[in-house]
């Protein structure tokens, strides 16, 4: 996989004339929030103005996102074929999503599937994880296991079955595993970038216009617990 950066230290892991995929970094906002602060997606547009020459508005369709805090892999749509079909894969989860965590407490299983019901709270933006059905929950399901045991913290492998807010953060933190530098979710100290180890790290789907099957993975974060890894 070819990978190229630019001027705004964006990192390209695929282009094509379809979509473009690029590797998030921290605290990087996929869609302009009400922080007004610059978001991803006016970046990649202003990469794709520039290589290209593009006289006017550059087309750029946002067809998932991460939390600000998270890195790792996001999908763009360069065109509004590509948009209509990437979103109903996503929509219908016929996307494969892989995520590794830096999580402290090495969980009681090595490997597992976890199953909670999860209630959003809006006002603090966070979700709850219960063993049980509770009104306005929702059922979260995914599977993690072990990669790697580090000198201070233990690496994980997720593979998510249903996308909800917040859902690896909550569910890791229900199991006492909570994500190095998630404040919000019981980690015992913030990250000095102020994000949270969690990494989109591997996204498989089918091309929307070539039909053919697409891989991409996403190098982890200069840092050096990541990169010790």
């Amino acid at each position: 996989m070819k990978i190229t950066s630019n001027k705004n230290n964006l990192e390209v892991l695929h282009e094509d004339n379809h979509i473009i995929v690029v590797n998030k970094r921290v605290g990087d906002i996929v869609q302009g929030d009400k922080t007004g602060d610059k978001p991803l997606s006016e970046v990649v547009k202003e990469y794709i103005k520039e290589k290209y020459n593009k006289p006017g508005e550059v087309f750029l369709g946002v067809v998932h996102r991460l939390d600000r805090p998270t890195t790792g892999i996001v999908v763009f749509a360069r065109t509004s074929k590509a948009l209509t079909r990437l979103n109903e894969l996503f929509k219908n989860r016929e996307t494969q999503k892989t995520y590794w965590a830096i999580v402290k407490k090495r969980p009681e299983k090595d490997q597992a599937n976890l199953v909670h019901y999860l209630k959003r709270d809006e006002k603090r933006n966070t979700s709850k994880a219960y063993n049980k059905e509770v009104p306005d929950s929702k059922m979260a399901s995914l599977d993690y296991s072990l990669i790697k045991q580090l000198d201070n913290y233990c690496v994980l492998e997720i593979n998510l079955h249903t996308g909800r807010h917040h859902q690896i953060r909550a569910q890791l933190s229900a199991i006492g595993s909570p994500i190095k530098g998630d404040l919000k979710y019981g980690a015992d100290r913030s990250n000095p970038d102020g994000g949270i180890s969690l990494h989109a790290r591997k996204l498989h789907f089918i091309h929307p216009v070539t039909k053919l099957p697409l891989t991409i993975t996403a190098p982890v974060p200069q840092d050096a617990v990541w990169q010790s890894i």
